[in-house]
């Protein structure tokens, strides 16, 4: 009698040496219990391995680490390690004024810079009760930017999810976008990343010169260009046979681990906390939440492609709204003073502000100074303030002990809640569709790792 097994370490007591064949060792069984040397054989699996899928895998979003189990081609156990890109950025705000804070919050979720900042400045605003003060028009703009955020969001998670499978035409197509609208970026804040634009009582500055034209012609272009996703994806056969039903998760899956956005969609719920708990003035823009029901990798594609077309109808009325006024609040105390230019250095203050400044008073210029380098001083409390972001409720945590800096900040982002959901949607499945279900999260590490 012979049996076949590959583990040494296993080997049973009364064996003769093992003699190698074409089928991995053989032993030759000269004693004991026959049956306990079937038994313990045929519990060792020699498909069963464990496999590191990043941090720098090519099929993986940033430095998102998978350890999975898998036998043969099935995953039978996957999880997610974090914490490679380590920013640190909730410590730092605790040692830099409440203006300051909105230069490290934008960096966060870096493919969602404007709804990091409007968590965090609505969170501040509560916090010193100036909710009512802040202009119409920066309201307005905040919202127009949130959306036009959502767009490039929603078009890099095309593009990259694209990529990933094959797709590479969706690829160029979806960066194609991103580029449009991070011209438009360049052109009001003048950054395209890592903006700093919206601030505790309004804006930074307001919008440039032929801005409102430049973003009609965008929202014509966009929406033509769209179309091009229908074709590309939609109804392709292979797109469809490659995300549908694959990464499922169901409502009550959302449910039990808190999973928000476009997932939570896809499983037909139509939660969307611009309509739940609209901040804003979101109440007063018409637009529908696209929902799905085949709660997979398909149907949040299809949420993401519709939520794209509605916030287009969104930046249409903001564009409609815009009326002339202060994009600060009145209350120099707190208006943080930035008039801004694009000189030959770079981006700063005018020339023309720095002069009216230093030219009006000694006491402005003292209060200017101290503005800038001590900060405005906010109320002992604690709030906690959420906004629909592309990728779910991201909520600002705040304490002020009332000082000058936030003595906490921590954020409830929507990229670490919505990772819990790798194990439910890949175990059981196939290690290609491990990537799929990621790309369906549309997870980004700099809000995880914030």
């Amino acid at each position: 009698m012979s049996a076949t097994h590959s583990h040494p370490a296993d080997r049973p007591t009364a064996s003769a040496p093992a003699r190698e064949t074409t089928e991995g060792p053989v032993y030759t069984v000269t004693g004991g219990d026959w049956d306990e040397v079937a038994a313990a054989v045929s519990r060792t699996d020699d498909e069963r391995i464990i496999v590191n899928m990043g941090p720098q895998h090519p099929s993986t979003h940033g430095v998102l680490r998978l350890v999975l189990e898998i036998d043969g081609e099935t995953v039978t156990e996957a999880r997610c390690g974090i914490g490679y890109l380590h920013t640190g950025i909730e410590k730092n705000l605790e040692y830099r004024n409440w203006t300051q804070g909105t230069t490290f919050v934008t960096r966060m979720d870096y493919l969602t810079p404007f709804h990091n900042e409007t968590a965090y400045c609505l969170a501040v605003e509560r916090l010193l009760g100036i909710e009512d003060q802040v202009p119409t028009r920066a309201t307005v703009i905040r919202v127009l930017l949130m959306e036009l955020n959502r767009l490039s969001s929603h078009v890099v998670y095309a593009a990259t999810g694209g990529m990933e499978i094959g797709a590479v035409t969706m690829m160029f197509t979806g960066f194609r976008d991103r580029e449009l609208i991070l011209d438009l970026f360049e052109l009001i804040t003048g950054l395209r990343m890592n903006h700093a634009f919206i601030r505790p009582g309004g804006l930074a500055q307001d919008l440039p010169p032929g801005a409102v034209d430049q973003m009609r012609a965008f929202v014509k272009r966009m929406r033509k260009n769209l179309t091009e996703y229908d074709k590309l994806a939609t109804g392709n056969p292979i797109f469809k046979a490659r995300l549908q039903d694959v990464g499922h998760l169901d409502l009550s899956g959302c449910m039990a681990l808190g999973i928000t956005g476009p997932i939570l969609r896809a499983t037909g719920l139509p939660h969307d906390l611009r309509k739940a708990q609209p901040y804003c003035g979101y109440e007063t823009y018409d637009f529908e939440v696209p929902t799905a029901d085949t709660c997979d990798a398909y149907g949040r594609f299809l949420v993401r492609l519709e939520e794209m077309r509605q916030s287009l109808r969104i930046v249409e009325q903001c564009l409609d709204r815009l009326e002339p006024g202060p994009v600060m609040v009145a209350d120099k105390k707190i208006a943080w003073p930035a008039q801004l230019a694009l000189g030959p250095d770079g981006l700063g203050n005018s020339l023309d502000h720095i002069k009216k400044i230093m030219g009006t008073s000694m006491e402005a210029l003292i209060h200017h100074f101290k503005l800038v380098t001590e900060g405005f001083r906010v109320p002992p409390g604690q709030v906690y303030a959420a906004i629909e972001s592309p990728k779910g409720e991201l909520g600002a945590h705040v304490v002020s002990d009332g000082g000058t800096r936030p003595y906490r900040v921590h954020f409830r982002d929507p990229s670490f809640t919505n990772l819990q959901a790798v194990a439910a949607m890949c175990e059981g499945g196939q290690v290609a569709d491990v990537i799929v279900a990621v790309a369906s999260i549309d997870p980004v590490m700099g809000g995880v790792d914030r």
